[in-house]
């Protein structure tokens, strides 16, 4: 038999004007997701800023909690759910992150795709993504499918709505580190 992993997606509002300016839109209350292999969020992937002070240049970049873009927004609110997935998925999901990391460079944002999005139409380039998107891709191509849609199309409240997702913390992020899930032994 084989163990299952917990594999977290943070989502996340800082109330940046580019965070303001999508929520108009989407009425979510989270407008960015990130991906994490552990819970307490170390290793966590999504697109965003790769400068904290440069919201234009924007692709694949490693998030912490703790410094960069989210250390400037001591407020930022968020939800995280954890997804249960076999030891073959979750090696399927590190194998295909493998790819973004080791290219990391030639990725861009996909401003594009944000616009397609709110049109119901993808807008996919092969080597531009937003938040969403991204995490949505690394489930899929690790065949795990929990939408009947193209990560292209998929956003941060798509997580929300997802039965798969169990919820395990909202609040503010920089409470998340001495929140007493984290000081549980019995969740993983």
């Amino acid at each position: 038999m084989t163990e299952s992993r917990s594999i977290y997606i943070l989502l996340t509002n800082t109330g940046t004007l580019f965070t303001k300016m999508i929520q108009v839109y989407t009425r979510a209350p989270y407008n960015h997701a990130s991906i994490s292999f552990d819970r307490e969020l170390t290793e966590l992937y999504s697109f965003g800023r790769k400068n904290p002070y440069n919201p234009v240049d924007g692709g694949f970049v490693r998030e912490d909690i703790r410094t960069g873009t989210f250390s400037r927004y001591p407020n930022t609110a968020c939800v995280i759910y954890k997804i249960e997935v076999s030891e073959r998925e979750e090696a399927k999901m590190r194998r295909v992150l493998n790819v973004f990391i080791r290219s990391r460079e030639k990725y861009l944002y996909n401003l594009l795709g944000i616009v397609g999005v709110a049109l119901k139409e993808p807008v996919e380039f092969s080597n531009s993504y937003f938040c969403s998107q991204f995490v949505a891709e690394i489930l899929h191509r690790s065949g795990i499918k929990i939408w009947n849609k193209l990560p292209a199309l998929v956003t941060p409240d798509d997580f929300r709505q997802s039965e798969r997702m169990e919820l395990i913390y909202e609040g503010l992020l920089k409470s998340y580190q001495d929140s007493s899930i984290l000081k549980s032994k019995e969740l993983d």
